[in-house]
Order: C-alpha cells, then sequence, then structure tokens
C-alpha cells in the first residue's frame, strides 16, 4: 500500500476526480461503458463477483464496481507508478481491492495474483498501448484466468480500417470537440501529467512512469472484428460487441 509518511495529506479523491475529467476529454460517453460493463457482469456472473482489473490505472473500474456491487472483490494490475499510487491511496485499507504491479507482456504476470480464477476479467482504454501479437497472447492468458462461463470485457479503441470516409469525418468531429472543451479549460494528457509531475508525492512515479512508457506506447487499435475473431481462437465460446461509440467498442467474451 502507499507510504503513509509521505502521502498523509494527500487528496487522493481529488485526483480521481481530475483523471476522470481528463479521460472524459477524450471519452465523453466514459460513464456509458462503464455502466454497461457492470450491467453486463451482473448479468452474466450476479453482484458478488471476483473481478480482475486489467491496466487498472488509478482503479477506475475497480471504484464503479464496488459501488455498485459493494460485496464484490477487485484485483487490480498495472504497471504505471503513478496511476498505482493514486489507486493505492484510493483503496487504502479496503480489504476488498489488491494492487499488483505487473507488465502484461511478461508472459509469468498471472503468477503474482492474489487467485487462480476470476469471475470477470475487465479492462477499459488501455490494451490499444500493446501491439496485435502481445496482445493475442495476453488473450490466451486471460482466457486461462476466467472460470467457465466467465466473461472478459475490453472497451477500448477499435477501428474498422473498411470505412476511411466515416472514421475521417468522426475523428475531425471529434477534434473538434475536444479543441472547444480545451478552449473551456479543459485538461488533456499532457496537462494533467504536467500537474502529476509538479506534485510532491506524485512526481517521483511520475518519472518513473515515463521512463517505462516514455509519452505514449506505439499499440494498434484493430476491429472490433479482429478483437472477437482472436478471442474465440484463445478459447472463448462467444464474442461480440455489447456497446459502442463512433470511435470506441465494448466487446464481450464468454468463457
Amino acid at each position: 500500500m502507499a507510504d503513509t509518511d509521505t502521502t498523509a495529506g494527500t487528496d487522493w479523491g481529488a485526483w480521481q476526480e481530475s483523471w476522470d475529467r481528463q479521460q472524459e476529454w477524450y471519452m465523453p460517453d466514459r460513464e456509458d461503458r462503464f455502466r454497461i460493463m457492470l450491467d453486463m457482469v451482473e448479468a452474466f456472473v450476479g453482484d458478488t463477483p471476483r473481478v480482475l482489473d486489467l491496466a487498472c490505472g488509478t482503479g477506475s473500474i475497480t471504484a464503479r464496481l464496488l459501488a455498485r456491487f459493494p460485496k464484490a472483490t477487485s484485483t487490480g494490475v498495472d504497471l504505471d507508478p503513478a496511476l498505482l499510487t493514486i489507486a493505492r491511496g484510493t483503496f487504502e485499507g479496503d480489504d476488498r481491492v489488491t494492487l499488483v504491479e505487473a507488465d502484461l507482456k511478461d508472459p509469468d504476470w498471472p503468477a503474482h495474483l492474489p487467485y487462480d480464477t476470476y469471475d470477470a476479467v475487465l479492462t477499459a482504454t488501455a490494451l490499444h498501448w500493446l501491439r496485435t501479437e502481445p496482445l493475442e497472447a495476453l488473450y490466451g492468458r486471460i482466457a486461462e484466468l476466467l472460470r467457465r462461463d466467465g466473461v472478459f470485457m475490453n472497451a477500448d479503441h477499435m477501428i474498422d480500417d473498411t470505412t476511411p470516409r466515416i472514421n475521417a469525418a468522426e475523428s475531425a468531429q471529434r477534434r473538434e470537440r475536444r479543441d472547444r472543451a480545451l478552449r473551456d479549460g479543459a485538461l488533456d494528457w499532457a496537462d494533467w501529467w504536467q500537474l502529476a509531475a509538479e506534485d510532491p508525492v506524485l512526481a517521483a512515479p511520475t518519472a518513473r512512469r515515463f521512463e517505462i512508457y516514455g509519452e505514449h506506447a506505439d499499440g494498434e487499435t484493430p476491429s472490433a472484428a479482429w478483437h472477437a475473431r482472436v478471442l474465440r481462437e484463445k478459447g472463448f465460446a462467444e464474442a461480440r460487441p455489447v456497446w459502442c461509440s463512433p470511435s470506441d467498442t465494448l466487446l464481450l467474451a464468454l468463457k
């Protein structure tokens, strides 16, 4: 957990709020995908699930999971030391939450988990940091971690390259909306990380974070059809979108 000697007095709720607002600059429908995600958790595995929050960041999914299902448990996994610092501060003392620092590209990362199996594995706006080959390997490991009839859900950028004119129009509108929000005072990705770098508690983990990742990983955004096909190949019985926006998809795979 976080070092209480160095983090005493830090307003973790304020950091969570600022992260949410920064993410909503990119995804104004962010809460919609979380709501549908938790609807599907309840539909498939009930209201006391054991959940793996994959690439958990600050714990956005875990926070919403526990608010809706107080008897749920969550294991959050991430490599980002700054976002994990916020997550640890947020959930310190909550025995429903375990946070694990691990690299999802390391084939042995599941060995760090507290449980061998999970009812649901959830992730949002994270796996586009991976290229397709490591993502395929990750999907195989996720299939092994889920119990029978368990669910995996990935909400992320999934681009259909067969619709270039639609993609271009949507992208242009999205850029215009973001520019308006910036003029109104919204924080973008770079602004948020600059604030973190200037914070006495987050400065050191933020520096380590940029040593690990750089400005942004060189990942890929294959289509929803690609994700569904690969998930079936890796051992899932069914896979399809259960929600989408003009740019993003929430894809559900059933073990």
